[in-house]
């Protein structure tokens, strides 16, 4: 799948009253500002995130604003916390419309999460992997009382194009760097994006022409990269040499940009109309570019997604018509 660079327009004047919208990492760097911009649009948003005083901290800002955010806590480094989270949300609103898979970290050492996996791996890719599997039954649901499809919208990033799948040490168990562990997760985000626009095409539920086009209604699955940001806290419990590196790219032109224009590259895929048009696709910097080969690589795609299933303990066989 080759795709053409395509420019797609800001959505700054999107309506988006009556719409539910789930962000993770809605406490923080562009999740925040991506949090208070979708409620100034008039979106009731779920920020998720383990900071309680973050989290009430961004409620009262968007009431201040007239908006409305309902913070909700969970560490998604567990899973059991990411199937308890989706019960807390099916409890607390009868509609979804939007995920955004943005909860992120990096690491300059190696930790396992409680259950056993490669904490950036967990974090950055399964937990958004186990999410969407979780609530995708209420966001096709909700999708009929909308005028367009539901979106599931996951932060990749650019580093994608140096991260490797390597499946016989998948989660780092030896010769572990932060920075290759990062890529690896930002590039498993751009195959599960695909794959999973091609398994809900293939489920009736997504475009009807079976590839990037048009999505009347169902479900949609986009990624992006919201660029290099600069002053991002995400690297902070990473290994210097990666902070540096990080530090000098997000300050070079054209290249590095702020958290208000991150966050802008966030609230388009979840909320311009054009973007409920397109389904499987990789943005960067506004255009539509093609992901990592490995994304366009249905073999690579379906072993990321097998693996995956396995580690959090669902069939694979998902999603079903």
């Amino acid at each position: 799948m080759t795709v053409q660079p395509t420019v797609v327009s800001s959505t700054s004047t999107t309506d988006l009253d009556d719409r539910t919208v789930v962000l993770t990492g809605g406490t923080s760097g562009i999740g925040r500002r991506a949090a208070l911009d979708l409620a100034d649009r008039g979106a009731m948003v779920a920020a998720v995130g383990r900071d309680e005083e973050r989290g009430r901290e961004v409620e009262t800002a968007a009431a201040d604003a007239a908006g409305d955010v309902a913070f909700h806590r969970a560490d998604l480094a567990e899973q059991a916390a990411v199937r308890e989270l989706a019960e807390e949300l099916f409890a607390s609103y009868e509609e979804i419309h939007a995920l955004a898979n943005n909860a992120g970290l990096a690491r300059g050492d190696r930790i396992e999460s409680p259950d056993g996996v490669e904490l950036t791996f967990a974090v950055n890719h399964l937990a958004p992997y186990l999410l969407t599997h979780e609530l995708l039954p209420r966001l096709r649901e909700s999708a009929q009382s909308i005028d367009g499809p539901a979106r599931v919208v996951t932060t990749s990033s650019g580093l994608q194009y140096r991260g490797e799948l390597d499946f016989d040490d998948l989660q780092f168990e030896s010769g572990y760097d932060g920075l290759d562990a990062y890529s690896r997760s930002k590039l498993a985000n751009a195959v599960f994006t695909v794959e999973l626009a091609e398994r809900l095409d293939a489920a009736g539920m997504g475009p009807d022409d079976g590839g990037a086009g048009s999505a009347a209604d169902g479900v949609v699955a986009n990624c992006f990269s919201p660029g290099f940001i600069r002053g991002t806290r995400i690297w902070l419990g990473s290994a210097w040499r990666s902070r540096l590196l990080t530090w000098l790219v997000a300050w070079v032109p054209g290249v590095g940009t702020d958290l208000q224009t991150g966050a802008d590259r966030m609230v388009d895929l979840l909320a311009a109309p054009e973007y409920g048009e397109r389904n499987g696709v990789y943005v960067d910097q506004g255009e539509e570019q093609s992901p990592d080969y490995d994304a366009q690589d249905p073999a690579v795609r379906e072993q990321l997604w097998d693996v995956s299933a396995d580690l959090v303990g669902v069939d694979p066989d998902w999603p079903s018509a």
